[in-house]
């Protein structure tokens, strides 16, 4: 394996992990009263001074186009929306669970192609459909019986579907010439004016009043946000989209080990296989290109020794 490649593989492992300790620095300031819009505002604040600083530090330009402040609104709204609903999941079901749920986008980023853009849906591509619809099954209720909150499930399936529609309208706007750091920056500045607003333009934003309230604050706006987004750019650059991709399968795991391990939230067998069918969903559905494209080589290469053994 080369070099670059390690570093892909690394830099895309960092990157997942990161992503998945927002319930790590969320659920303590739940604990101490802190509201969702509060902490999603000191989120995206946060890493707006840290993405700006570091693109200011790595001298990257920080102008944008007249023609790409509108798009870039737009994007920031949905990206913030999508924030939104998950943080605000948290508070109907376990984080860890929320953060798997959440991991369908890329089968939802599929049906959205095939149904506005008419992209072929591959056999491999319905079958991880299926797949991630019986996770979420699984996931319904607990082996004792008990039912997982729908709210929860509604609002993480919402949240998904806002950043899958988020991914799919860069992809296909004039924001895909956009540097990663720069469409991060503003996508996040913009974003945070749902919160601004939500929290009556500053009037009701709580104030962080102990020093474990700013480091989660400081914490989740450093390591989930700007390294993860940094490290996912990075990933991309080295070994692509779609292997940084199927590394996103640690963000769940993730998610589902600090919830489990530190927060007590309940594991079961079946919750463990939905996680697992989820995540094993996913991972087809980004690697269905290339293993559409490995399964022709091997029957190219199984048609071609019968016909040699034939002549």
């Amino acid at each position: 394996m080369h070099k670059e490649q390690l570093k892909g593989l690394f830099f895309g492992a960092v990157a997942a992990a990161t992503y998945g300790m927002n319930p790590l620095f969320a659920l303590p300031l739940y604990q101490q009263n802190i509201s969702t819009d509060s902490v999603l505002f000191y989120r995206y604040s946060i890493a707006v001074i840290v993405l700006a600083a570091w693109m200011k530090f790595k001298k990257h330009p920080l102008s944008i186009k007249k023609t790409e402040v509108i798009p870039l609104i737009i994007a920031g709204l949905i990206f913030a929306f999508s924030s939104l609903l998950l943080f605000a999941s948290y508070n109907y079901m376990a984080a860890g669970l929320a953060s798997t749920i959440l991991f369908v986008y890329p089968v939802m980023v599929a049906v959205i192609m095939a149904v506005f853009f008419k992209e072929k849906l591959t056999p491999v591509t319905t079958f991880s459909i299926i797949l991630s619809l019986i996770g979420i099954a699984l996931l319904h209720k607990s082996e004792d019986g008990h039912s997982i909150s729908i709210s929860g499930v509604v609002l993480v399936l919402l949240s998904a579907l806002s950043y899958a529609v988020y991914i799919v309208g860069v992809n296909k706007s004039r924001l895909k010439e956009l540097s990663t750091e720069k469409l991060t920056l503003y996508v996040i500045l913009f974003g945070l004016s749902v919160f601004f607003v939500r929290l009556k333009f500053g009037i009701n934003l709580q104030p962080l009043q102990s020093v474990s309230a700013i480091a989660n604050a400081l914490a989740i706006a450093i390591l989930p946000t700007v390294i993860s987004l940094i490290c996912t750019a990075k990933a991309i650059h080295y070994v692509g989209a779609t292997p940084t991709a199927i590394l996103g399968a640690l963000e769940p795991v993730t998610a589902v080990f600090f919830g489990t391990v530190i927060f007590h939230e309940p594991l079961t067998a079946r919750l463990i296989l939905g996680i697992v069918v989820i995540i094993a969903a996913v991972t087809l559905i980004v690697s269905g290109s290339a293993v559409s494209d490995k399964i022709n080589r091997i029957a190219g290469k199984v048609f071609q020794r019968k016909k040699n053994l034939r002549s």
